[in-house]
């Protein structure tokens, strides 16, 4: 990876690769680089046009190009949003199959071209993919990431803050698992402000209960499918996501999101790639940050390291 450059290639320019796109130039000063990569060559340019004509009113400068797999060579982080979208009622494992083929096609002429940064991925099933990208390209885990429950966790802690009526960066929560349906909330580590939720709903002196938080849980589970039954597709929460995550990467941040890691015996757990706490600096995955589980979440956890596990065994690589 360069240590003094920041110039980051996204492969897809479809509607999550635009939104990141969008949400990295207007938010400015995160990167000064932006390759855009897609199969459809015209489009790659078009979109780098559009973006080009709106930096007279972005932040920052930044130069926007459309680009090749040759031009991965030297970035510092390569953001994999390609692959073949989601449709209304299709869980996001059911995309599995068709998107690995997808990946064979990116992953190896990214490597070739000399890459040594840092792979993003948020294709769905992200976990999954993420774990696709890891095997593929032969890099070490810390240097591959999935957005993994990150989007999740944002929802949960808009949730609970307007449950609350508390700013939503006082709540202290996290979504962990697998980024779809066997994802939970660990309701014994969430925390407003330094004081344990549980103890809040514990307090008989006022209203909140239990049953709403499991209302909460249920809402960000299934709001991708809410989403797409309105509007067929989901990107602007995924794209600031990715923004995010990429922020934290080239600025050293060392802050904890909820990505898509590589468990090496964290949570009993090895191999799989899944959304838990994370540092994130400049050189990927720091430290999986394990949390303090009770029993039924311990239990939660292992059901979801199973689906991925079982998922990912049915593939051929």
């Amino acid at each position: 990876m360069t240590t003094d450059g920041r110039k980051v290639v996204l492969i897809g320019t479809g509607m999550v690769g635009m939104s990141f796109a969008y949400s990295l130039v207007n938010q400015g000063g995160i990167c000064n680089e932006l390759v855009l990569i897609d199969v459809n060559i015209e489009r790659a340019r078009g979109e780098a046009m559009d973006l080009n004509h709106g930096l007279a009113f972005a932040k920052s400068n930044m130069k926007i190009y459309a680009g090749e797999y040759k031009d991965c060579k030297n970035a510092d982080i390569v953001v994999i949003a390609a692959g073949v979208a989601q449709k209304e009622g299709e869980t996001r494992l059911d995309l599995l199959q068709r998107n690995v083929e997808v990946f064979r096609s990116i992953v190896t002429p990214v490597v070739r071209s000399g890459f040594d940064g840092i792979f993003l991925v948020a294709t769905n099933p992200v976990d999954i993919m993420t774990r696709v990208t890891y095997e593929l390209s032969r890099f070490g885990a810390s240097r591959v990431i999935g957005t993994g429950t990150s989007l999740d966790t944002a929802r949960l802690r808009y949730l609970l803050g307007d449950y609350f009526t508390v700013d939503p960066k006082n709540i202290h929560a996290y979504v962990i698992g697998e980024h779809g349906d066997s994802e939970f909330v660990p309701f014994s580590q969430v925390m407003l402000a330094t004081k344990p939720v549980t103890k809040i709903l514990a307090d008989e002196r006022n209203s909140f209960c239990i049953d709403e938080m499991q209302s909460i849980e249920e809402q960000v589970r299934t709001a991708a499918y809410k989403i797409i039954e309105a509007k067929r597709a989901t990107y602007y929460g995924i794209g600031m996501a990715l923004t995010r995550i990429v922020k934290a990467i080239l600025g050293d941040e060392n802050s904890v999101l909820t990505v898509s890691a590589k468990l090496c015996g964290e949570y009993g757990s090895r191999a799989v790639f899944i959304g838990v706490p994370t540092i994130i600096g400049r050189n990927g995955v720091k430290e999986i940050i394990e949390l303090d589980l009770n029993d039924e979440e311990k239990e939660k956890f292992k059901n979801s390291v199973q689906v991925l596990d079982e998922h990912f065994a049915s593939l051929e690589l």
